[in-house]
């Protein structure tokens, strides 16, 4: 994803979350007030990382995964996204599904995706049941999992996160934007003119798909060619089969008010397909390489 403005800005990268993570903000702020709110970014990034990674046997959330069917006390803030996300399972009648890990691990994600491609699975186990969030039990901090149910809060985490640290970064710098691997957050006062956003296509890396001027809220993009690791085999797993989705949607980008809501409608654009134009600002990539979308130039 590019960015760029008619304003000089300042662009500091660090990696979190699997991802590189961009912090925006003006050139012409004081560089202590830039370099604090590149601190306060990270120590989100890093904080929610150990927090919500599925792949750190420490982390808050694969201690609560381990408790099979076992109540158990969580923090506030996790308490809060595993209730969200339990809110977007409801509001998309589980398109949206939060109890997907046990699908995923079966299609074989079950590592990082580093590792994941290093020795690519080419035969799926067979699909693991999905839908089960209906059963989840939160009581304000206690959270009890159904037996044999894991969580995976991944991608609504990361954009829960960047909605978060672009709200601590706004009570330093006057505007900029939060962008964690295509999971934009814009805050403060952007220029009138907003901030150039181009989205690349998923097949050819020199072709932008989409580009707007974002003057707040934010847009996220889901794809499934780029955590792909063999035919039919990614990270989008189809609550209505357990499987990776067979979709003709291979890339989604999705404006919102909210990072977390515009991660949510990514992925039930992808599997909700063309329809999804009709209620969603999004730009979807067909898998014939065809873009169509119901975004305006700006938002």
């Amino acid at each position: 994803m590019q960015t760029d403005t008619k304003r000089s800005v300042r662009r500091q990268v660090f990696r979190a979350m699997g991802t590189s993570v961009v912090l925006i903000t003006p050139e012409d702020v004081d560089p202590t007030d830039r370099d604090r709110a590149l601190r306060v970014v990270e120590e989100e990034f890093a904080e929610q990382e150990q927090r919500f990674s599925r792949f750190r046997a420490d982390s808050e959330l694969s201690v609560a995964n381990r408790a099979e069917a076992r109540p158990t006390r969580v923090s506030g803030p996790f308490a809060a996204l595993v209730g969200r996300a339990l809110r977007a399972a409801a509001a998309t009648d589980g398109l949206f599904d939060p109890t997907v890990l046990p699908a995923m691990v079966a299609a074989g994600y079950d590592r990082t995706f580093e590792d994941v491609i290093v020795t690519a699975r080419e035969v799926l186990r067979p699909p693991a049941p999905t839908g089960r969030w209906r059963e989840i039990v939160l009581d304000l901090d206690l959270l009890t999992l159904p037996e044999g149910v894991g969580l995976d809060l991944g991608g609504i985490a990361k954009g829960w996160t960047a909605d978060r640290a672009a709200r601590r970064a706004a009570d330093i710098v006057p505007w900029g934007l939060v962008d964690a691997g295509g999971d934009i957050r814009t805050f403060g006062d952007l220029p009138p003119d907003g901030i150039e956003i181009g989205v690349e296509h998923p097949f050819d890396a020199q072709v932008e798909v989409l580009r707007l001027s974002l003057t707040h809220g934010s847009l996220a993009t889901s794809s499934i060619v780029r955590r792909s690791w063999g035919p039919n085999l990614h990270h989008l797993i189809d609550p209505r089969t357990g499987r990776p989705a067979a979709t003709d949607v291979v890339q989604a980008s999705i404006w919102a008010d909210t990072c977390v809501e515009a991660e949510v409608n990514a992925k039930v654009a992808l599997l909700r397909g063309v329809p999804a134009l009709g209620d969603l600002a999004a730009t979807l990539v067909l898998e014939d390489g065809s873009v169509v979308t119901s975004m305006p130039v700006a938002a």
